[in-house]
């Protein structure tokens, strides 16, 4: 079943185009840059120690 509202096919708005990006948008940005951001973290010394005591 299709509405009359279906937004298939339709791009998002261009950069400086005026119109704001929808906050689905801005959300998935934050949670990416956090998510990269732990991934740059080190790993603490105290747990590379646990972790090698479990070997």
């Amino acid at each position: 079943m299709h509405s009359a509202n279906n937004n298939q096919g339709k791009q998002p708005p261009a950069k400086g185009s005026g119109q704001t990006p929808a906050p689905s948008a801005d959300v998935g940005d934050a949670l990416r840059r956090a998510y990269d951001d732990t991934l740059n973290e080190s790993v603490p010394d105290d747990l590379l120690d646990l972790l090698k005591k479990l070997d």
